[in-house]
């Protein structure tokens, strides 16, 4: 069985869904859409992409533009099974009753609330939880590093109290009208902040309170976690060596900053994609029964597998082990 899927919003995280759904054995893309015929339109069809309209209203644009299109979203959504939605932030769940009509399963993103699906999801916490399940959101970029690296832990110590401080980038590189440009700014002033509760939302046993701050640049993210357990440094550090959705790094080898992993990432993957957390070796410590780490989060392509991984427990074509495998193997994800 091939899942037919679409891809609404052809956009940052929407054109790396695509082309990780295009590696894969078991689904395919039937269509992708965009609101206007801009230059990622354009590359979309030049990739060989079908390419609608997600706003009905705006074909003529299309046409004047000469950008061939197949039709629109409502065209589209009669011919597959599921929708990754990666519209903008709240415009996915004013599209849910679209999907809802059109009797197709959808995926929504972390800037979405909660309450938009039947469950949360994050591949490695709650898998199983999304299987059969018709709405599935794929929580956030920095959720899903939080909730990969407390699932590793839990995995081989007891997690009493996670404490999180997120140092975020302000935007993302294309971004080019919005941005902090000189300062610090609390995400929010009121602490804590929102991520310890959309964590909860995949690991609802675990007790976490996280603070975050947005900074002017639009590299990467960066965690420094604070973790309470009882637990061995060894045991810790051989899981997180043994998960190839995390990646250890050194200072030793060069990595001071997150110029630097961008810089290797550039020689490793198309778009230098940084799927895995990326997690600094000498970070890792235990101080008074608690661990520290720093790890450092790609927020363009952290949440891909998480998608494909979604589909495949949405149609049960797999289990979570078997699916992550087929995952990690066709985007290059490995030890």
């Amino acid at each position: 069985m091939k899942v037919k899927v679409a891809v609404n919003g052809y956009g940052t995280i929407g054109k790396r869904v695509a082309d990780a759904v295009n590696l894969q054995k078991d689904m395919e893309v039937v269509g992708v859409t965009k609101t206007k015929p801009d230059f990622e339109a354009k590359l979309a069809v030049k990739k060989g992409y079908k390419l609608y309209v997600a706003i009905p209203e705006r074909i003529e644009l299309f046409e004047k533009a000469e950008v061939k299109v197949e039709g629109t979203i409502d065209d589209l959504l009669e011919k597959v099974d599921v929708v990754v939605d990666c519209s903008p932030n709240k415009v996915g769940a004013e599209n849910k009753p679209k999907y809802e009509k059109a009797g197709v399963k959808a995926i929504f993103q972390g800037g979405e609330k909660s309450h938009v699906a039947e469950v949360s999801f994050n591949a490695l916490a709650n898998y199983d939880d999304a299987r059969g399940k018709n709405f599935v959101r794929v929580v956030s970029c920095n959720t899903t590093g939080l909730a990969r690296f407390i699932s590793v832990v839990k995995s081989v110590a007891d997690v009493k109290k996670v404490r999180a401080t997120m140092i975020r980038r302000v935007v993302d590189p294309k971004e080019d009208k919005k941005g902090l440009v000189n300062g610090i700014m609390p995400d929010p002033v009121r602490l804590p902040s929102h991520h310890a509760e959309d964590v909860k939302t995949v690991l609802p046993d675990v007790n976490i309170v996280t603070t975050a701050f947005k900074v002017p640049t639009t590299l990467m993210h960066v965690h420094g976690i604070s973790i309470e357990l009882d637990g061995k440094l060894e045991d810790i550090v051989a899981a997180l060596e043994d998960e190839p959705r995390i990646m250890l790094i050194s200072e030793e080898d060069g990595f001071t900053s997150t110029a630097k992993i961008i810089e290797y990432a550039r020689e490793l993957r198309m778009r230098y994609d940084i799927f895995e957390n990326v997690v600094w070796r000498e970070s890792l410590a235990i101080h008074e029964g608690e661990l520290f780490a720093v790890q450092a989060i790609h927020q363009e392509a952290i949440v891909v597998p998480e998608n494909v991984d979604a589909i495949r427990a949405m149609f049960e074509l797999a289990d979570k082990e078997e699916s992550m495998k087929l995952t990690n193997e066709s985007l290059g994800i490995k030890k």
